[in-house]
């Protein structure tokens, strides 16, 4: 049987879309530790965050910069390219701190920067409220292209993220980018409705240039976005539908200014019809 701390562990890594805390209030009013039970759930705030693409402002800075496996350094400590900054995140609070100078140093550091540039325009341009980063990765063989929108509307009861992962190696004068786009939405109004996509992707990529590579993602992520456009309709139009009754179980429409004279307006009118 799961221990308290795995179950426990299981819900922050399981949180929604912006709704962390709320998961971790839970949480602490459902076990006897309580607030205590924090500290062994360190591991799972790690994962969820890297996991999750949190975001955390730098600093003195209203800059927010990704948490990932890609620009993780040691003892909690990550890194961001644009900026050329290093710091520390606290897992618990997705707070950074002890921020330092940390210059990017790659052979591929040229892609990297006109990468930041050209994605980072692509992203600001369709993504509200997003964050991006380019980061060598696999002993500088590789870039790891990274994207978040996050989109939080709690007094409408929803709450959404899109996160973006790619992989390019850049060994050669083409490649193929592989990676995943997730779409996570919650709607929790007088329910609990939870989207949950996966996307694989796998592009060829004819020119490892910033140009090529930007393009061929754009590409990817709209035909992705309206395939769940025309998935949004069929199931409005399709599964929804079918769970409405159309007309009630005479087969008739109401003729409201005729309410009085159905058994319903009788009982309420005390038993006298029109």
């Amino acid at each position: 049987m799961p221990s308290t701390v795995e179950l426990a562990s299981s819900f922050i890594e399981g949180a929604p879309p912006g709704e962390l805390a709320d998961v971790v209030a839970d949480v602490q009013a459902l076990t006897s530790d309580g607030e205590d039970i924090i500290p062994s759930l360190l591991p799972a705030f790690k994962r969820y965050n890297e996991t999750q693409l949190a975001t955390v402002k730098l600093p003195g800075s209203s800059q927010e910069v990704i948490v990932s496996q890609f620009n993780e350094l040691e003892d909690n400590r990550y890194f961001d390219p644009e900026s050329q900054t290093s710091f520390e995140v606290n897992h618990t609070t997705q707070t950074a701190s002890a921020a330092q100078s940390y210059p990017l140093e790659s052979e591929n550091a040229d892609l990297i920067k006109s990468l930041l540039k050209s994605f980072g325009a692509h992203a600001r341009e369709h993504y509200p409220n997003c964050s991006y980063g380019i980061y060598p990765i696999e002993n500088d063989s590789a870039v790891a292209i990274v994207l978040v929108s996050n989109r939080y509307s709690p007094n409408n009861f929803w709450n959404g993220r899109f996160r973006a992962i790619y992989q390019l190696p850049v060994s050669s004068s083409s490649s193929t980018l592989t990676g995943n786009i997730h779409v996570d939405v919650h709607y929790y109004e007088d329910g609990n409705v939870a989207l949950n996509t996966t996307k694989p992707i796998n592009i060829s990529i004819p020119s490892v240039s910033a140009e090529s590579i930007v393009s061929r993602i754009a590409t990817a992520e709209r035909d992705y976005q309206e395939a769940l456009n025309r998935a949004f309709v069929q199931t409005s139009e399709g599964v929804f539908k079918g769970l409405r009754r159309q007309l009630p179980i005479t087969r008739q429409k109401v003729e409201w200014e005729k309410v009085g004279g159905y058994r319903l307006g009788q009982d309420i009118s005390g038993g006298k019809g029109r």
